[in-house]
This record gives C-alpha cells, structure tokens and sequence, in this order.
C-alpha cells in the first residue's frame, strides 16, 4: 500500500475513533522509538516475554525480535495488559539458523549488536554509548545468550549486582536496561524518534487493530473512491 492512500485511510478511519483515543495515538506515537530494538532468543515463558513487551511499550520502544530455534513465543494476556496490539512484532523461525540471519540483518539495518551476559565485562548497562541504534539481545534465564549471539555480537553489557544471585529475572533484566538507555537516548541523541513514513506505517496499524470491521471500512472507502472517480 503507497503513502498516500494510507494517510488518506488514517484519515478516514480517525471519524471511527474517539477524540481521547485520537489524541493518545498522536502522544504515544510523537515518542515511539526505533533507536533501539529489544531481541528475545528463545524465550520459552509466556509472561517473561510478555511482561518485556508491556516495558517495552511502556518505553517507547516500538519492535521486538522473537528467535524461535527451539521455542515459540506465546503471549500472556494478563501480564501483557494489551501491548502487543501496539507494538511491531517479529518473529524469526523459518531459517536453518534463525539466530543468525536475525541478526546479520539487523547489522545491515545498522544496529549494533549489543548482548546482555554477566560473563563478559565489556561494558555496565549505564556506560554503553547510544549514539549508533542498538538491538539488545537477551536469551534465556537457564543458558543465557547463545554461542552464535556471542558469535555475532558488537558489543556485552551486564547489570551490576551485589547479592549472591548471579542474574535477574529476565523481564526484569529488561526493564532496567529498557529504563536506562531510553533514558540516554532521549537525552543524548537527537534523531532518535520515528521519521514520518515509520509514524504512518505504524499509525494505521494500530488504526487497523483497534477497529472493528477496520478490512470491511477500509474496502468501503476503495469502493467509495473508486466509484467518484468515474
């Protein structure tokens, strides 16, 4: 779908919606970022991986990577609060090695790798630079990060911890490292919100989802216009 009928689809489908709802989406909308992404490496508990999309929402951070080689990703409704329907989703699991492709990818994209592991002591979650977009790379609470992650990754950071419990959980992990960097990026890097096409795009999904019948409005209004031209 081109630009152009989506932003005329957003604004037809604002007279479905209310003007509190409308004005929500403008607010959370002018601050959604993608100078981070949060990547999930097979992530086997429901309201773990929930409850990281709820922060995740809760900060600002608009895409999420599911790498499902040897888990699927499932989501908790009661710990998840709704997030996912606001959220960019992806899910990795049709690829030999779905770790792997996953994140050469987002090297091309130009994110710097970043995995979070208390064996490696690059760097503590509040001195990692943000200057370049970061995808932060958690795996699972038993084994951690794989060895392709550790293959393939730029740069380690931990949480400093001073109790006998070698790690947190890992939607608390998340969370602080979510409410730190965010934190940074919004103070330190200047272009780090969505451009314009990344506000439209996402703008007409949550459009989509939130509304009823929002295929059959949207066909409706192609018939509607169709019909006018001729």
């Amino acid at each position: 779908m081109e630009q152009k009928e989506k932003i005329e689809l957003i604004n037809y489908l604002t007279g479905f919606i209310s003007e509190r709802r409308k004005q929500r989406f403008d607010e959370v909308i002018a601050n959604r970022t993608d100078h981070i992404r949060i990547v999930l490496e097979n992530v086997y508990q429901a309201h773990n991986a929930s409850a990281v999309l709820r922060s995740c929402d809760c900060f600002g951070i608009q895409h999420v990577h599911f790498i499902e080689n040897n888990n699927n990703y499932k989501i908790s409704a009661d710990v998840a609060m709704g997030s996912s329907n606001w959220l960019s989703i992806h899910r990795h699991n049709k690829a030999e090695n779905n770790t792997r492709e996953t994140l050469l990818d987002l090297k091309k994209q130009g994110y710097k790798i970043v995995a979070t592991t208390p064996h490696k002591n690059d760097h503590t979650i509040d001195t990692l630079p943000v200057n370049q977009k970061i995808a932060l790379v958690f795996g699972t609470e038993i084994d951690g990060i794989s060895k392709e992650v550790y293959d393939l990754a730029d740069e380690f950071v931990k949480i400093p911890m001073y109790g006998f419990t070698e790690s947190f959980n890992i939607s608390v992990c998340a969370a602080i490292c979510m409410y730190d960097l965010t934190t940074r990026i919004r103070r330190e890097v200047k272009d780090h919100l969505l451009n314009e096409v990344e506000k439209t795009n996402i703008y007409f999904d949550w459009l989509r989802n939130s509304i009823k019948s929002s295929e059959g409005l949207i066909e409706n209004f192609r018939r509607s216009k169709s019909h006018s031209k001729k």
